[in-house]
């Protein structure tokens, strides 16, 4: 590839030769309209000659991303191969395409981007390098180049000069699929062909499935080709010991702001694997959420968005060009991407040794649960194939009153294998590798939504400090019967008052019934769910202590909610 002026902006740009032009799918494509590997600069001005964004008072490029301001789980797909039908657990997250119908939309997207000017990056997805893959993104958008740029672990340039993609993207937002004939849901698709290693995101304007289809890939090819165990996880490191912990949690969890401890160095906040060897991250960059950032609150996003980042769909003002990370009007999902180096205390690498501590975050808005407890090998496995948490006021319209969640893995929406494949791995590596796991609750203490109070974060901090450094598992602990778990009676720095979830309520007997009944959506979950689980995993989870759990006898209860189903929704669901 040679350096010449690209026709649609006059910013340098490799452009591609015919045989990689061949390679991503772009046959008749004119070379000088192929740019690959454009710096952040020229891809900023590229994005603002075409009028996709504006530079915000941080540096940031700011852009919004349309209809689509979330994942679109109906959207989603993954093409019916004979190389991955019997591996894939098919149903409502992982929905088949058959392969005439993702061939007809790869030629009509393939044919689209080849008449246009396309922005490629050549990415990879792994940062250990032992078990990366080469993924080629082919933009539509320079901003979504961008994004891809900052998103990707980005290869060195000895890598580069040998580089041949494993995979190929090809996002064109501006493409419209025919359900009638193409077999999507809707006018958009994201469709991944393991066969072909073809990735399409085609009719969104949301950068976040082309990092999430990525993600989704590399949690079929790490665990199946690579007996790598990929994980839905933020990670960091003790820089003074070299031990590494993974924080598992939904959304409202408290994963991001527990792992972006000060005192430790960030890994990496979304996407890892944890091999033989390490645990690595997925990614070479964060996607954070913005809705009411505060630089108080969250110092290192907020000082992470300067230039070189991406904002999606925030509000900034016409006049001084500010952002304004508290207004709504186009979705509380609001973005912002940009590479690790934008975190002071980053590793760079992107590679930890293995975990020595498991940390699974849920919000219980029941307020029943321990604030900390250990768990064994079984029932870790048990919480990682429920991944627990509670949906509140203010999540989603209509719900007034606590409405629990349960998305496999804490990242369901990802994972194209039997849940029950990754737990065993799982389990696996923390015996292997002696990693402690504990449940660390992050909802509600003296009662549940609407009569307790959410835990304080310096409490919550102090507990998982406590879990990390190995202190913790000094103090004595007591056998909780009811969840399963194992609950310290003192920890350095907290209340012991506040370590007895029960003693936090003013009526016992009502924490009883309320703790019941949250025991029992658990077993009527995994049992829905896992009719094939081993039955020490079973045992493992909680079990109601009565026989006769009533949710009418329960303030604040909820039927269970089915977090996969997407009816009528259009947007990334606030739990994910």
């Amino acid at each position: 590839m040679s350096q010449t002026t690209g026709t649609a902006s006059a910013c340098k740009t490799a452009c591609a030769d015919t045989a990689f032009i061949t390679k991503l799918g772009l046959e008749g494509a004119e070379p000088a309209l192929v740019h690959v590997d454009m710096a952040p600069a020229n891809l900023i001005e590229a994005s603002v000659e075409r009028h996709e964004g504006t530079l915000t008072s941080t540096g940031s490029i700011a852009v919004t991303t349309g209809e689509y301001t979330g994942r679109a789980p109906q959207n989603r797909f993954i093409v019916d191969t004979p190389n991955v039908h019997d591996r894939i657990a098919w149903g409502k997250v992982n929905a088949p395409m058959a392969t005439e119908n993702f061939d007809r939309i790869y030629e009509g997207v393939r044919a689209y981007l080849a008449e246009r000017d396309t922005y490629v990056v050549r990415g990879m997805a792994g940062a250990d390098r032992a078990h990366s893959r080469n993924f080629a993104v082919v933009c539509e958008k320079p901003h979504q180049a961008l994004f891809a740029r900052q998103m990707l672990v980005r290869p060195a340039a000895e890598e580069l000069a040998s580089y041949e993609p494993d995979f190929v993207v090809l996002a064109a937002p501006d493409y419209r699929c025919n359900p009638e004939t193409d077999g999507t849901a809707t006018e958009s698709v994201v469709a991944i062909n393991f066969e072909r290693r073809i990735i399409i995101v085609a009719g969104t304007g949301y950068s976040g499935e082309i990092k999430k289809s990525i993600f989704s890939t590399m949690n079929y090819l790490l665990p199946v080709e690579d007996n790598v165990l990929s994980m839905h996880c933020s990670s960091n490191v003790d820089p003074q010991t070299g031990r590494t912990a993974v924080f598992f949690g939904l959304s409202g969890t408290g994963k991001t702001t527990l792992s972006a401890d000060p005192t430790r160095r960030l890994i990496g906040d979304d996407e890892h694997g944890w091999s033989d060897e390490h645990v690595f991250n997925i990614e070479g960059g964060c996607y954070a959420k913005c809705i009411d950032l505060t630089e108080e609150g969250e110092p290192d996003i907020y000082h992470a968005i300067r230039f070189g980042s991406v904002t999606e769909n925030v509000i900034i003002s016409a006049r001084t060009c500010e952002p304004d990370y508290s207004d709504t009007r186009i979705t509380e999902n609001t973005r912002v991407a940009y590479p690790v180096e934008h975190i002071d205390n980053a590793v760079l690498e992107g590679v930890g040794t293995t975990p020595s501590v498991v940390v699974f975050l849920t919000a219980d808005a029941f307020g029943v649960l321990p604030p900390i407890s250990r768990l064994s090998e079984e029932a870790a496995m048990y919480h990682f194939m429920t991944g627990f948490t509670s949906k509140v006021a203010g999540t989603e319209q209509g719900i007034k009153e606590p409405v629990p969640t349960f998305s496999a893995l804490f990242g369901e929406p990802f994972m194209p294998l039997d849940p029950l494949e990754y737990a065993e791995m799982l389990k696996e590596r923390i015996e292997r590798d002696h990693a402690r796991v504990y449940l660390v609750n992050t909802g509600w203490t003296g009662g549940g939504y609407g009569v307790g109070h959410r835990m304080k974060l310096s409490a919550t901090r102090a507990m998982v400090r406590a879990a990390l450094s190995g202190e913790l598992d000094e103090q004595p602990f007591s056998h909780d019967e009811r969840f399963g778990v194992d609950v310290p009676l003192s920890c350095p720095g907290v209340d012991a008052a506040l370590l007895d979830a029960r003693g936090t309520w003013a009526d016992g007997a009502q924490y009883d019934l309320a703790a019941d009944h949250l025991a029992d959506m658990f077993q009527k979950n995994f049992a829905a769910r896992y009719p094939h689980a081993p039955e020490a995993v079973r045992q493992a989870g909680p079990k109601p202590l009565s026989d006769d759990v009533k949710e009418a006898d329960i303030v604040n209860s909820e039927p269970m909610c089915d977090v996969n189903s997407t009816a009528g929704v259009r947007l990334d669901s606030p739990a994910i």
